[in-house]
């Protein structure tokens, strides 16, 4: 058989240098979507337009919002790595705090995010589904960005393939694969941004829980369709014809239905004709 192949771009992991410190693309991937959450949950907040009167968190405390993703998405992440990969991280369990590195299983970053803005909303009472809320578009953003670091760092490549974009990664073998990071880019980051756009257009944040319950459902979604073209990772569990990655899409996408369900019908939270009048 004869392969039509795209010569993979060589590209550093390092983006580049401050005096002896190597800033690794990764990191940036990272902080770019630290910062695309900070940036528009900013500008959600002040748009009085999008919530006809419903509650959110204050401006001032975007700020300490982002903070506890800061946290919560990085132990999250680790922590669900290290849970699923027992054999890799157990045995040198100081590679957990080896951040740097990159490394991290989404679905406990996720987890770990709910808990860290749960914190927020209880300290800063608020809703805690409109604080998801204002963090969803941000956060697809960031998927976006650290599926490109994942396919700088040839990492979490694909199946062999022989379609014309096909690739050859360093250390995977001398066969093409999918580059199944882009299309998770494309579809788990970019894409699902721009339909919570319209969704937040639309008027999603004026149900609590409806622009989170649709994140992790779109999510849920593409991931599952990108794992048909991603290598199973040898060193997690796989049923049968279903990847790691499939089953907790699954399982996260069972639960977003029902998410979403609920902030459709207003049962996450008061919407702005539900609420009580004061009297004058």
């Amino acid at each position: 058989m004869s392969w039509l192949v795209i010569p993979y771009p060589q590209i550093s992991p390092v983006a580049f240098h401050i005096g002896s410190l190597a800033i690794r693309w990764y990191a940036l991937a990272y902080s770019g979507g630290l910062v695309a959450i900070w940036l528009i949950a900013l500008a959600l907040v002040k748009r009085d337009a999008y919530w006809n009167g419903l509650d959110r968190p204050k401006p001032a405390s975007v700020d300490y919002l982002v903070l506890y993703i800061l946290f919560g998405t990085a132990i999250g992440g680790r922590l669900g790595e290290a849970l699923i990969k027992p054999a890799v991280y157990f045995s040198h369990p100081a590679e957990i705090l080896e951040v740097w590195h990159g490394g991290g299983l989404f679905f406990g970053a996720m987890i770990g995010t709910g808990i860290a803005v749960w914190i927020f909303a209880r300290r800063n009472q608020c809703s805690f589904w409109t604080a998801l809320d204002i963090c969803s578009p941000g956060a697809a953003l960031g998927v976006g960005f650290g599926r490109l670091a994942n396919f700088i760092n040839t990492e979490l490549w694909g199946r062999p393939s022989d379609v014309p974009w096909a690739m050859v990664f360093p250390g995977a073998g001398p066969l093409p694969r999918h580059p199944s990071q882009l299309y998770e880019a494309a579809l788990e980051g970019f894409l699902l941004f721009v339909v919570l756009v319209f969704a937040i257009r639309a008027g999603a944040l004026k149900r609590p829980g409806l622009a989170a319950g649709l994140f992790a459902l779109g999510y849920s979604v593409t991931r599952f369709f990108c794992e048909f073209f991603k290598a199973p990772d040898p060193d997690l569990f796989s049923l049968s014809l279903l990847t790691m990655g499939m089953l907790l899409s699954i399982a996260t996408g069972i639960a977003s239905v029902w998410v979403t369900a609920l902030a459709w019908r207003g049962r996450l939270g008061p919407r702005p004709a539900e609420r009580p009048r004061t009297a004058t």
